[in-house]
């Protein structure tokens, strides 16, 4: 997976480090609270709200107490 990541980072010319244990745990909360297909969408979400200068932590912990509490439409 690390190989992946670097070769992606890579080919796209991005610098910035990926933390990957907090990616896919909010893929997790999406997946479980939310609908499946919630994971990959929610992540694009936490990868752009990082470009936009916002901590990774604090998005990710924002997101996944919006996942544990999601009771919308689309829940699973």
């Amino acid at each position: 997976m690390e190989d992946w990541i670097d070769a992606v980072r890579l080919e796209l010319g991005l610098e910035a480090a990926v933390d990957l244990t907090t990616i896919l745990d909010v893929a997790r909360y999406a997946a479980h609270n939310v609908a499946r297909p919630a994971a990959p969408v929610t992540t694009f979400l936490l990868g752009y709200a990082a470009a936009q200068g916002m901590d990774v932590a604090d998005a990710a912990r924002k997101i996944e107490a919006l996942a544990e509490g999601w009771t919308g439409a689309d829940k699973a």
